[in-house]
């Protein structure tokens, strides 16, 4: 069934008037300041704690259903249809999860997220202009590419715009002839793609239908719900025999109590960062919003670079001197399309 373009709530518009609805932006940046922190701490603990994706997104979703706790702040409870929105929103976003840490588990952090950030606001832009009706003006639109591009540069390990030739004959030697067999050692690198790609499109969904569900539901309320979403279908990763026994299988290995402190730290910081990024969609546009990801590249280097050289043991990313001037550009470019909005 087709998602009609929704008309605001009373109250929505009320809450959007004045100052407030120019809140979005500082809240945005904020919310992927924590995010940046929050994507660091995830890469750690798949690599050097969690083996799993499946392990790892069965364990936020179960803790999700912490959120109803704020139901004590604003009660609310959505009709039969509502309910099931929200609960499929919060399904979608659990199945994203899966896809996401998948792709983040497969390589460095900073070859998934460039990915996955760069199509997120593209994706978001085709969904709410579809389902929506909402769209940008010029000035937005190229505040828009302007940030995409800006942390595309910043987050990609390296470009080499010179080396043309090479990139074909890799294209050549990753797919081969027409109907011929791909090498066995670039398999990783196109599941890789894959999962960050299909990981970046549910992403975008997700985002564009809670802010549906936000136009027409009170923001927390909905949003706690929705996070009952995701908990159910954590329970539901518990039907499938071979996930139980991941799943049941690092509970029994996971003795050590400073991994479950650690767990928990950084699950309240993406539940902070989470609540945030979601206020800012409700406040915005939701395009926009995932565009400024950008800015949280630009935080998540500058946290990879200080933990690298202080910790090396501990983490450890591949990022060289010689793309320093690339970084550079992408913060300047990050900078000029803030500096649009702001104006």
């Amino acid at each position: 069934m087709a998602i009609t373009r929704p008309q605001p709530r009373i109250c929505g518009a009320v809450l959007r008037a004045g100052k407030l609805e120019s809140m979005w932006l500082p809240v945005a940046i904020t919310a992927y300041f924590i995010n940046a922190g929050v994507y660091l701490a995830d890469k750690f603990l798949l690599s050097k704690k969690i083996h799993s994706s499946i392990v790892y997104s069965f364990y936020v979703g179960i803790w999700s259903v912490f959120n109803l706790f704020l139901l004590f702040f604003a009660p609310w409870v959505p009709s039969l249809g509502e309910l099931l929105l929200d609960l499929s929103a919060g399904l979608l976003f659990l199945i994203t999860l899966v896809f996401w840490y998948k792709a983040l588990h497969q390589s460095e952090a900073t070859r998934v997220v460039p990915i996955v950030g760069g199509l997120v606001p593209v994706f978001s832009l085709m969904f709410s202009m579809i389902f929506l009706g909402e769209s940008l003006n010029e000035k937005q639109l190229l505040a828009f590419v302007i940030l995409i591009a800006g942390g595309v540069l910043i987050s990609v390990k390296r470009t080499r715009f010179y080396m043309v030739k090479k990139v074909f004959d890799r294209i050549r030697s990753v797919f081969g002839d027409t109907l011929g067999e791909i090498h066995a050692k670039y398999r990783p690198g196109r599941r890789l793609l894959a999962n960050s790609v299909v990981s970046a499109f549910f992403f975008a969904a997700f985002y564009v239908l809670m802010k549906y569900i936000y136009l027409h539901q009170p923001f927390i309320g909905s949003f706690v719900w929705s996070r009952l979403g995701t908990f159910l279908g954590a329970l539901f990763l518990l039907v499938v025999p071979a996930w139980r026994k991941e799943i049941f299988s690092y509970q029994e290995n996971a003795t050590a109590p400073r991994n479950l402190g650690f767990f928990l730290a950084v699950r309240l910081s993406a539940a902070l960062a989470f609540i945030m990024l979601n206020w800012a969609i409700d406040l915005g546009n939701v395009a926009m919003v995932n565009a400024l990801q950008g800015v949280q590249y630009l935080f998540f280097i500058i946290f990879a670079v200080i933990i690298s050289i202080r910790f090396p043991k501990v983490f450890s990313e591949e990022i060289g001197k010689e793309i320093l001037a690339q970084k550079l550009i992408g913060a300047g470019l990050v900078s000029i399309g803030l500096y649009m909005l702001l104006v």
